[in-house]
């Protein structure tokens, strides 16, 4: 293979999409100093993950906006992703790119190229890929052979997918047999956070392929617990995984291939990745199994950069980041806690109780703030706008919390407040690794909801340093939306800009209208921020959004007269309202409400 053309300091951009993320890193060359004939390096500057990108799955206007979420300033951009198989197909990703990057040299392909790339350089041998789907690839010299890879409908034998189908299948088919419930049901249904058969069916026929093979976790905890029938779910995964190697090994004459893993379910020591080896070895014992050192994503630069196996990636983390976020108030060790697993269960529980109290205090601290907060909210939704929590973990989940109450509780329409969570959906019950990293996925997330000037946003971050918040902030702003802030880190990156309209007591400040600190101190378990900093930003939530339904006329005294009565409990509860407020008694007021078809304010309007 020839040298490639580099230029010092050059900035190269490689992305790798597929059907679950579109992965990114931007690395800058660099030519090593004292040497007569430098190798070259790739040093990453900037790394994320965003929304799917198959080339065939997704639309070309959604592909571009995806895209457009990407750092501008590149001379080189190597976009590889999964579905752009052909010539065709690689033309109109490129004219795609151009569109963006129009002065960059620009390179496309498919994400098996770049998964290639990263797992051999220009070395042969096979590229084994399990990740939500899977695919077998190999190259000798020139040649390329596969097999697998044909989606999750048609194949992806061995992947996540897959995987955590044939689970959810057996549940059912016991169920059905035997009317037994496995173990594993009770672990799909606690990762799911359902209640039944009939609600997990129910979840399966709306979900996607990414929410399915997310499951694939708990497929592979409980057969590290062993359970039998999961050990032969992911032993049968493995064995089609290794029939599509040693097939592409035949076809291209290695013996003795290297052979890279790569994917979700082949990190280092887990339980896929020692079947796999087990049952290669039985046919091809001279091979050569390893795991990928380098992400596809860095595939993607060597392809767009022509780089050789000398060229070596390295991280190039922020120093101010890691700084910023160990000085962080929610980070610090609490001195009152430092005990904490010699405690009695007693002494633990009113340690609990004690800390409280800093929960009050830095709410009453936040009073005038939260006013604030309610005025802008309820002129928000006046004049037709609507209310976005942005949050990630406890954070997130909280807001999604409040959200998902308000149209019950006030009978607003669901769009009017919205939770928003990095991850999405499947980050409410279970972690989503790395969904907080990336401003552009939360600038991205709130180009998905249309957010206009109308709007407000509330970002909710306990340290004040959440990316993905601090995206959606800067998102909200450039949009003319209004931008508030609720962080429990009195310390946060935000700095106060003077603003004419400021009083003695006013603050302004540049990416938010208003900054609302809830300083609860150190946490009773360093860093877990579900504690006193979740207390207080529900409670503050909840002030906020309860004080903009008041303000709209949803409450009369302290009685929710738009409550929809969507449950007996509910019904009970409009008809004692009716009762009280129009001093009528129980059945005389539950008949006022069965002739209004269960309208608590229609009845309430009643002469």
């Amino acid at each position: 293979m020839h040298k490639p053309i580099v230029k010092q300091c050059e900035r190269i951009l490689g992305v790798e999409g597929g059907g679950t993320k579109t992965a990114w890193a931007l690395v800058e060359t660099v030519v090593p100093t004292g040497r007569d004939d430098p190798s070259w390096e790739f040093r990453v500057l900037e790394q994320g993950k965003l929304q799917a990108s198959n080339f065939r799955l997704t639309a070309p206007e959604r592909l571009r906006a995806i895209l457009a979420e990407l750092p501008k300033q590149i001379d080189c951009a190597g976009v590889f992703l999964a579905g752009c198989g052909t010539a065709e197909d690689r033309d109109a990703l490129r004219q795609i790119c151009l569109e963006i990057w129009p002065k960059a040299k620009i390179v496309t392909g498919s994400d098996r190229d770049s998964g290639l790339a990263a797992a051999l350089d220009h070395c042969d041998g096979i590229v084994v890929n399990a990740g939500s789907g899977s695919s077998v690839t190999g190259r000798r010299g020139d040649r390329i052979e596969r097999a697998g890879g044909w989606g999750h409908i048609l194949g992806d034998a061995g992947g996540g997918y897959a995987l955590s189908m044939q689970a959810l299948r057996l549940i059912l088919r016991e169920h059905d047999l035997h009317r037994a419930e496995m173990d594993f049901t009770a672990k799909i249904l606690h990762a799911l956070s359902l209640n039944n058969f009939d609600e997990l069916v129910r979840w399966v026929q709306a979900a996607d392929k990414m929410e399915i093979a997310m499951l694939a976790p708990v497929v592979f905890e409980a057969a590290a617990a062993g359970d039998t029938r999961m050990i032969e779910i992911i032993e049968e995964g493995a064995r089609v995984l290794c029939e599509y190697t040693e097939a592409v090994a035949d076809r291209l004459h290695l013996l003795a291939p290297k052979v890279v893993l790569i994917g979700g379910l082949f990190y280092r020591d887990s339980i896929y990745t020692h079947a796999f080896r087990r049952r290669l070895k039985k046919n091809l014992p001279d091979a050569r199994i390893t795991t990928a050192e380098r992400a596809p994503e860095l595939g993607a630069v060597w392809l767009a950069a022509e780089a050789h196996n000398h060229a070596m990636f390295q991280p190039h983390p922020s120093r101010d980041e890691i700084d910023g976020l160990a000085a962080a108030l929610t980070e610090q060790r609490n001195p009152r806690s430092q005990n904490l697993e010699k405690m009695t269960a007693h002494e633990l529980v009113q340690l609990f109780v004690e800390e409280e109290k800093f929960v009050q205090d830095a709410l009453r601290a936040a009073t005038a703030d939260l006013a604030r907060a309610i005025k802008t909210v309820t002129e928000s939704l006046r004049n037709g706008g609507r209310l976005f929590y942005v949050g990630a973990g406890s954070s997130g989940r909280i807001g999604v919390l409040d959200a998902s109450e308000i149209p019950p509780t006030f009978g607003a329409p669901a769009h009017l407040v919205q939770g928003v969570m990095a991850g999405g959906v499947t980050a409410l019950h279970r972690s989503v690794e790395g969904a907080e990293d990336e401003e552009s996925a939360g600038a991205f997330a709130l180009d998905e909801r249309g957010v206009k000037p109308a709007d407000v946003m509330i970002g909710i971050t306990a340290s004040g340093r959440t990316p993905f918040v601090r995206g959606a902030l800067a998102r909200a702003k450039s949009l003319g939306a209004k931008t508030i802030l609720l962080t429990c880190n009195p310390h946060c990156s935000h700095r106060p800009v003077a603003g004419p309209d400021d009083g003695p007591q006013g603050r302004g400040y540049s990416d938010v209208d208003l900054l609302i600190t809830l300083s609860v101190g150190a946490e009773i378990l360093a860093g877990s921020t579900r504690l006193k900093a979740g207390t207080a930003t529900k409670v503050a939530l909840n002030i906020i959004s309860t004080g903009a339904m008041v303000g709209l006329g949803k409450v009369r005294g302290n009685l929710m007269v738009d409550l929809r009565t969507t449950s007996r409990k509910l019904r009970d509860r409009a008809v004692r309202i009716v009762a009280e407020v129009t001093q009528r008694d129980y059945e005389s007021a539950c008949g006022l409400l069965e002739a209004n078809d269960w309208n608590l304010r229609a009845a309430l309007e009643q002469p």
